[in-house]
């Protein structure tokens, strides 16, 4: 499984790159506070959900702590998505949250 830190996520993003992320929390944890321009797709919709989803498309996951977002990553690269999980989560987040 790919993984990336919060830090390069947050260089990236500082940097203008554009990313796909996909907040796997549920409703309450996204409503107080997550990073601009995410997706919300909780957990127990992915299955539901992941026909939205491009294969042609890069997708960055996260969760509060890595955990729920590290299942998302394993779920969708095992159905040929190119996934990577957001270890650490919101939990070690510096960057800015809305």
């Amino acid at each position: 499984m790919k993984t990336i830190l919060p830090q390069e996520v947050q260089a990236k993003l500082q940097a203008g790159e554009a990313l796909n992320l996909i907040d796997v929390r549920e409703v309450d944890e996204v409503q107080a506070g997550h990073i601009p321009g995410i997706t919300h797709i909780p957990l127990g919709l992915f299955e539901f959900k992941m026909n939205e989803l491009d294969k042609n498309k890069s997708y960055i996951m996260v969760c509060r702590s890595g955990g729920r977002s590290g299942q998302a990553t394993a779920f969708l690269d095992s159905h040929g998505f190119n996934v990577t999980n957001m270890v650490g989560g919101m939990l070690e987040w510096a960057g800015d949250v809305e």
